[in-house]
């Protein structure tokens, strides 16, 4: 299935049956009363929060969404029954604008939760309900109301507690897969992520002796001018907004060009450009690829050029597992304090 967070469509709600103009037609009652029932209420568009739902591909292609209309009213007192709601289902995280003001009118973030997004008409009312002393028998109902019928702007943003950034080929796809269950795709070349992998990471033990977990990331390989629309660039910045920790990957790269501590400048000041409070998130710094020779003999050197930065360098391999525990020990940590923060 492909990845898809972001999409505009049109939702239209049912109008409401109409009212219907009857009179009784009994047996010995040649001067029945009205007897017209009222219109079903129109069908609504519903949105529901789906926690298996990792994407709005369901919803890209369609344009247009209906409900159906009330049933109209009959005779002998019968209502019309209501148009049955249409239930959308969106993932976790998907947040509804108005096109046209880029008002945000709904955030999606609670299992199970349910949103209005257009209302069915009401149903007319039928003619017994205009009967008085002076006319009781009035041949007068209502018109069931117009549904509601608008536009929408859909967007994802993934919901997790850690962010995992880095240049392409850093070892991200392979670091959420060596800590969690996801999946991720793993291949030596740019952008194999193209699109973010959630991974639930559970911790045995925390400070306070009980078990946690924390879900991570996998935030496709960003480049320098990511902010500007460079690479995969805005498309994927905005999940990063979610999440309360950021843990920055960097490796020696065969490129005589790059250098780990100018990848990691240049792309603190993407998260800079795009969002200034992003580039104040509490954020781990490590070191990928820890199996690799060239990357152990150079990490007392990166480890000292961090630390000027007040940073403190880890290192790990995803390969052999080696610094694992303790970049998720301090993901673990980090996670625990952010959380306690938001809730004071």
């Amino acid at each position: 299935m492909h990845f898809v967070d972001e999409c505009t469509l049109r939702v239209e709600a049912g109008n409401g049956g109409d009212g219907a103009i009857a009179f009784r037609r009994e047996k010995y009652v040649p001067l029945g009363g009205p007897a017209g029932g009222d219109g079903g209420r129109g069908g609504s568009i519903v949105l529901v929060a789906d926690s298996g739902l990792g994407t709005l591909s369901d919803l890209k292609h369609k344009r247009i969404i209906r409900a159906k209309r009330g049933e109209n009213g009959g005779g002998k007192d019968c209502y019309g029954a209501g148009g049955p709601d249409v239930l959308l289902l969106v993932p976790l995280g998907t947040q509804v604008f108005d096109p046209n003001s880029n008002a945000m009118i709904i955030e999606i973030t609670e299992a199970g939760q349910r949103f209005v997004v257009a209302e069915g008409g009401e149903g007319g009312r039928g003619n017994k309900h205009f009967a008085t002393p002076e006319d009781r028998g009035p041949r007068k109902a209502e018109k069931g109301g117009p549904g509601d019928c608008l536009d929408l702007r859909l967007e994802l943003k993934v919901m997790a507690d850690v962010g995992l950034l880095g240049f392409p080929n850093v070892g991200k796809s392979t670091f959420i897969r060596a800590v969690s269950q996801a999946k991720p795709k793993v291949a030596n070349y740019p952008f194999t992520t193209l699109k973010p992998h959630l991974g639930v990471v559970n911790v045995g033990e925390t400070h306070n002796g009980l078990g946690h977990e924390f879900v991570i990331a996998d935030i496709p390989g960003l480049i320098a001018g990511a902010s500007d629309g460079a690479g995969l660039g805005i498309q994927f910045l905005k999940h990063v907004e979610r999440t309360r920790v950021l843990l920055h990957l960097i490796t020696v790269d065969d490129d005589p060009a790059r250098h780990p501590m100018e990848d990691y400048r240049a792309l603190r000041e993407e998260l800079r450009k795009f969002q200034t409070s992003l580039s104040d998130r509490p954020e781990i710094v490590a070191l990928s690829k820890a199996d690799l020779p060239d990357n152990r003999e150079l990490y007392e050197e990166f480890r000292a050029e961090f630390a000027e930065l007040g940073i403190e360098l880890l290192l790990f391999s995803s390969a052999t597992h080696q610094g694992l525990t303790e970049i998720v020990n301090a993901l673990s940590k980090q996670v625990l304090a952010a959380k306690a923060r938001s809730s004071e």
